[in-house]
């Protein structure tokens, strides 16, 4: 269990890190008091712009990224048999900690970044098709909502899947476990996103375009 503990610590610290925050404070602004007022990739990008959100957004995937590589040099190593699981661990702590930041009063980001930086972490296969499903709803319906809710949505039915065909070398016990972690991690887009949702079936939902001609439409 101490493991287990520690990967969620050392995911959550990783998770501190904002990208999006520090961008803004670096050009002067509290990037929560502008757009639509989230910690994360989307509101820098209509923000600041496109480079902010490219920055932003490789910062948060990395940070997850690392706080997997960090688990796995302390623990996976020497355990393999729990090698994902724990990456799982710190992938939901690094989530956790981009999303309910203690030090900015616990208003951060929705954490879709740091997902997709889960994903790189446990599967190459759920990476391709986690950017398939994201790009191509972006550039067909300009709803980064959308595209964000079909990669959370893949992630669970992904990691089942996988799980099931033993690609994770867990026991049982363990393949449940992180099925149970996942499923949080779903959990929390879907919560994080939940004004998104509503904007989605109302209609009303904000589209983001990459250039000023679309925005003009």
């Amino acid at each position: 269990m101490s493991m287990r503990i520690i990967s969620l610590l050392i995911g959550y610290g990783c998770g501190l890190f904002q990208t999006s925050y520090i961008y803004g404070r670096m050009n002067g602004i509290d990037i929560r008091e502008k757009g639509s007022g989230n910690a994360g990739t989307t509101n820098a990008l209509r923000t600041l712009g496109k480079k902010a959100g490219i920055i932003v957004m490789a910062g948060d995937i990395l940070k997850c990224i690392l706080a997997a590589l960090i688990v796995y040099f302390l623990f996976g190593r020497n355990h393999p048999e729990l090698d994902y699981l724990l990456r799982t661990w710190a992938g939901l702590g690094c989530i956790l900690g981009h999303n309910y930041p203690f030090y900015m009063g616990f208003r951060g980001g929705k954490g879709v970044a740091c997902t997709a930086g889960f994903i790189n972490s446990i599967s190459w296969q759920m990476t391709i098709i986690g950017n398939l499903l994201f790009f191509v709803n972006f550039f067909v319906t300009h709803y980064v909502s959308l595209g964000s809710l079909m990669v959370g949505a893949m992630l669970m039915i992904g990691t089942v899947i996988m799980g099931e065909l033993g690609m994770f070398h867990l026991g049982r016990a363990a393949q449940i476990e992180m099925y149970v972690l996942v499923a949080i991690i779903t959990a929390q887009m879907f919560i994080r996103h939940r004004e998104n949702i509503k904007g989605l079936l109302s209609g009303t939902e904000r589209k983001t375009y990459l250039s000023g001609k679309g925005k003009k439409k």
